[in-house]
């Protein structure tokens, strides 16, 4: 593991430790989003150190577009459509990296999900434009996941941080029901950014080396 690594690998965890902290104190205003920003642009900008194939300028892109969706998510705590339609993007950037790899397309399932979700929706009323974008998206996260995780080993580091953030993506949607009880959604607004940094950590570390 080169100093680089050490050094990025550090101060990641140095800037989790700080927002999981305020996060379960329930304290420290905009420090813990401030904290949270500063983790995702410091892995594009490790990314943007680390690149040098096809793989690694893919992710740089679909890097860029998780900052930019968490500015508008995370940051401005609004345009949640503009949100979720730039992580579309990112899934689709993870999409060209998988093929580059040498995954196939796995369109039938991705295409036979996606449909199966908005028919959901579309008979439980709940189908808006914004629940619309992240049933496109959440799919798309779901088949990358596991498309890399069938790559064995060559794919197995972005196949696990493609997982843990299926599991960010999940806590956000159970965050989201009204209905659920206290504690499992305290543990929800926690798990989000519990499972999401790591998630983006080892994407980031899933660049092969030059």
């Amino acid at each position: 593991m080169g100093r680089g690594t050490v050094w990025f690998l550090g101060a990641e965890a140095a800037l989790y430790a700080g927002f999981l902290a305020l996060d379960l104190a329930g304290t420290g205003g905009g420090w813990n989003l401030a904290l949270k920003y500063s983790g995702i642009a410091l892995c594009l900008l490790f990314a943007l150190l680390r690149a040098g194939d096809r793989e690694g300028r893919l992710v740089c892109a679909a890097l860029a577009l998780t900052l930019s969706a968490d500015f508008f998510l995370l940051v401005l705590d609004a345009w949640y459509a503009l949100g979720v339609a730039l992580f579309c993007g990112v899934q689709g950037l993870y999409l060209a990296r998988l093929r580059a790899m040498g995954a196939g397309l796995w369109l039938p399932l991705r295409l036979g999900l996606t449909a199966a979700a908005l028919l959901a929706a579309a008979l439980l009323g709940l189908l808006t434009p914004l629940n619309a974008l992240a049933l496109v998206y959440f799919p798309e996260l779901v088949c990358n996941a596991a498309a890399a995780l069938s790559l064995g080993r060559r794919g197995r580091m972005f196949g696990l941080g493609l997982l843990l953030f299926v599991g960010c993506d999940v806590c956000v949607g159970l965050h989201n029901l009204a209905c659920l009880p206290a504690p499992l959604s305290a543990f929800a607004q926690v798990g989000m950014w519990l499972f999401y940094l790591p998630s983006q950590v080892l994407i980031v570390l899933s660049i092969p080396k030059e």
